[in-house]
């Protein structure tokens, strides 16, 4: 039988995170995959760290990061450079992940070149088009034209049901982020910022998302300082993000507190490695959502929407929007109220037991 030629396309660092586990499964399964991977450069310095870590050498790098880059510059870059590469390689899938804009491009790229798609992490919702914006329109865009829909989770492959998707094309495997982890985490793992905070209760904060730019983000912010200035068995770290808009309402905001340390953004390796030695999270971010669970870390998700319920549900994500005072509120409880803590910490993990890219590899051999 010959060999199926699988081609993997992603851009961005937790993309990278999420893809390369899957490379590696396909690639020690030679016997049934010709596998090829393209990157697309969406990020550069932070996804070639990740390449790093689980040893991914791309077959084509597009390159396309440029400074100030919009969503047209993306989306149109990668149409583009894409499209000679697709055709050298004539791949029988294109595996895409998620929600970016490599994404939709690479997948609307196949659509033109009628080549299938597979959709690592299909089926999440919010139902609003603007939160998260762009992504969740990239990540609905993308379900219309997949072939294979690897859905993490029973609530996304039913989101897919609802929208007619084919239940034939439908597969629930666990998210391939939970896979990420057992290459990354470290019993002996140590860090300058962590010998900082022993002794404390760690809080790990993360925030970038577009929409909460501007007066939510500073919002989000002086939450954290208030409870952060009222409990002295507490530090905080922050592995800020690059956007220069992001940086200044931190500054802004977060400057002086000195149990709270901004620092440069982490390596994959590092950040999970952190994750793993907190008390808890606070973030806008879309995967740690998924990732802290899996290590029994409590996480407040400043955001008003969520495409992942089912931690939402399981009681390991509490949704708190933006708000100063609602943050403040949940944020205290879970420093001072054992119970509430526990509750979460100990749900269980909706995301997966670390077998994903095993089931997917399993499925596109089938």
């Amino acid at each position: 039988m010959p060999k199926k030629k699988i081609m993997l396309v992603f851009g961005t660092r937790p993309e990278g995170i999420k893809m390369c586990p899957l490379v590696n499964e396909l690639k020690s399964r030679q016997d049934y995959f010709e596998t090829v991977v393209c990157v697309t450069g969406q990020h550069r310095e932070m996804l070639d760290q990740v390449l790093r870590v689980f040893n991914v050498k791309p077959d084509y790098d597009l390159n396309i990061m440029k400074a100030g880059q919009t969503l047209f510059d993306i989306t149109c870059d990668v149409l583009l450079k894409i499209k000679g590469v697709l055709e050298k390689e004539t791949p029988d899938v294109v595996l895409v992940h998620g929600d970016t804009s490599t994404s939709f491009a690479a997948a609307l790229a196949c659509f033109y070149l009628q080549i299938p798609v597979g959709h690592v992490e299909a089926g999440l919702r919010t139902r609003n088009l603007y939160s998260p914006w762009p992504e969740e329109f990239n990540r609905q865009a993308v379900d219309i034209i997949t072939k294979y829909h690897f859905a993490p989770t029973e609530q996304s492959k039913q989101n897919l049901l609802n929208e007619q998707k084919p239940a034939e094309g439908i597969y629930v495997t666990g998210n391939t982020g939970i896979d990420a982890l057992k290459t990354t985490v470290q019993e002996d793992y140590t860090h300058e910022a962590l010998e900082w905070a022993a002794g404390s209760r760690l809080i790990l904060v993360t925030a970038h998302r577009r929409e909460n730019l501007g007066a939510p983000m500073h919002s989000m912010f002086r939450a954290i300082r208030r409870v952060m200035e009222e409990h002295p068995d507490v530090k905080a770290i922050y592995p800020i993000h690059m956007n220069p808009q992001v940086r200044k309402a931190a500054h802004a905001e977060l400057d002086g507190c000195d149990r709270l340390r901004i620092i440069e953004p982490l390596e994959v390796l590092d950040f999970h490695n952190f994750l793993a030695r907190c008390h808890l999270v606070l973030t806008d971010s879309g995967g740690i959502q998924e990732e802290a669970p899996g290590l029994g870390k409590p996480v407040l998700v400043m955001r008003d929407t969520t495409e992942r319920p089912e931690g939402v549900a399981a009681g390991t994500l509490r949704l708190v929007g933006t708000s100063e005072e609602i943050i403040y509120n949940a944020f205290t409880e879970l420093l001072e109220s054992q119970d509430a803590y526990d509750a979460m910490s100990k749900a269980s993990n909706p995301y997966g037991d670390g077998h994903a890219s095993e089931r997917i590899a399993d499925a596109l051999k089938g």
